[in-house]
């Protein structure tokens, strides 16, 4: 099964957000490479909120080219069997830390925005870090920090507030 196969399994399964994931699906219907950056309309992207429930708390990156905390995220590659492995990829790069497993049930949430390069149809998981994790900032990032659930509003924008609040519902 291809990545872009795979996409539209999750996005036919995936529950909420009803406009926007019809919207996702359209895209992939009439896009076949839209699952690859090389796709000027816009292209599938996989995301993972790195989160710590234990200590209440999670790990966003400020991204070098946007200059905004983020989850940690980005382009689908050519490796990727599937989107939770992408977004699991992304979370481990970015992050730096070994062992992330995702929380069952698929994504978490879907949030489309757009970036220098193009429009992205961004699918979001989240990814629980094990014991004593430890974080190593990535080439992509000017800082990673662990930031505790009541100050990621005061950081992050309005899609990180609303994936970190699914992510929580979801736990």
């Amino acid at each position: 099964m291809s990545l872009h196969d795979d996409a539209v399994l999750v996005l036919k399964a995936y529950e909420g957000q009803d406009e926007l994931r019809r919207v996702y699906l359209d895209h992939l219907v009439t896009h076949p490479d839209g699952m690859w950056k090389a796709c000027a309309d816009g292209h599938v992207t996989a995301s993972a909120m790195v989160i710590d429930p234990l200590r209440e708390r999670v790990l966003l990156t400020l991204h070098r080219k946007l200059r905004m905390w983020l989850q940690m995220g980005g382009h689908c590659e050519p490796a990727d069997e599937t989107l939770a492995r992408a977004a699991l990829r992304e979370g481990t790069e970015e992050s730096g830390i070994a062992g992330l497993t995702l929380l069952p049930g698929g994504p978490v949430r879907l949030d489309r925005h757009h970036t220098p390069c193009a429009w992205h149809l961004d699918v979001q998981y989240a990814a629980l870090a094990p014991d004593g994790a430890v974080e190593a900032i990535s080439d992509e990032s000017l800082d990673l920090r662990w930031f505790p659930y009541s100050e990621v509003a005061d950081v992050a924008d309005e899609s990180v507030v609303r994936l970190l609040e699914a992510t929580r519902a979801r736990l």
